[in-house]
C-alpha cells in the first residue's frame, strides 16, 4: 500500500508540475483579461477533465491486472514491475511528446469563454497520461484498494498542482526556470517508473 501510495505521489507531482499543463492557461487568461477566480474555474475544469479520462482508462488496466493476478499470479507479479521498467525505458530513450496543449495558440483566437474553456477540456480529455496508466497495471495486482489509492492520489495532487502553480503564475511567480522540467520531463518521469519497477520486485 506504501509503495503504491509513494509511487502515485510522486508520478502525480511530475504530471502536475509539467508546464503545458498549466504556462497555455495563464497566457489565455492573460490574453482574454479574465479574472482570477475565472482563470482558476478555467484551470479547475481542465483538470478534472484531464484526470476523469486518465482515471477511466486506468480503473479498467487496474481491473486487468487484477483479474490476470488471480489466475496467473506468479507471472503477473514479475511482468508488472517489467511493464513499469520497459516504459519507464521508453520514456528515457524516445522521450514521446505530450499534446495537452498544442493547440492553445488557436484556442486563444476564439472570442467566448465557454468556447475556450470547453475547447481545453475536450482536448485535456482525450490526452490521458499513459505513465500513470502503467502504474495502475500495478496497483490493480492488489485489487480495488490500489486502484482507488492511484486514482484519488493523481486527481487531489494533479487538479491542486495545477491550481498553485496557475495561481503562482498570475501573481508573477511564473518567471522561475521551468526550462528543464520542460525538456526532461520524460527522462524523471522514466527514472521514476524504472525505480518503482525495480522496488516492486522487491516488495511483491
Amino acid at each position: 500500500m506504501l509503495q503504491i501510495f509513494l509511487g502515485s505521489l510522486l508520478l502525480s507531482i511530475i504530471h502536475a508540475s509539467i508546464p503545458n499543463h498549466w504556462l497555455p492557461l495563464i497566457a489565455i487568461s492573460k490574453s482574454e483579461n479574465w479574472s482570477r477566480r475565472e482563470t482558476m474555474t478555467a484551470t479547475a475544469i481542465a483538470g478534472f477533465s484531464h484526470t476523469a479520462s486518465t482515471i477511466m482508462i486506468g480503473i479498467l488496466v487496474g481491473l486487468l491486472g487484477f483479474k490476470l493476478s488471480e489466475n496467473y499470479e506468479p507471472v503477473i507479479r514479475i511482468i508488472a514491475p517489467v511493464v513499469l521498467i520497459a516504459l519507464g525505458s521508453i520514456y528515457i530513450l524516445v522521450g514521446i511528446k505530450h499534446s495537452h496543449f498544442h493547440d492553445s495558440e488557436r484556442i486563444t483566437n476564439k472570442s467566448s469563454k465557454i468556447a475556450i474553456i470547453a475547447s481545453l477540456s475536450f482536448g485535456m480529455f482525450f490526452s490521458p497520461c499513459i505513465e500513470i496508466e502503467a502504474y495502475y497495471f500495478s496497483a490493480g495486482l492488489i485489487g480495488w484498494n490500489g486502484i482507488l489509492i492511484v486514482s484519488v492520489v493523481y486527481l487531489i495532487v494533479t487538479v491542486i498542482g495545477m491550481l498553485i502553480l496557475v495561481d503562482l503564475g498570475l501573481k508573477g511567480i511564473n518567471k522561475l526556470n521551468w526550462h528543464f522540467l520542460e525538456h526532461n520531463e520524460k527522462r524523471v518521469t522514466g527514472i521514476v517508473l524504472i525505480s518503482i519497477g525495480f522496488l516492486a520486485f522487491f516488495v511483491y
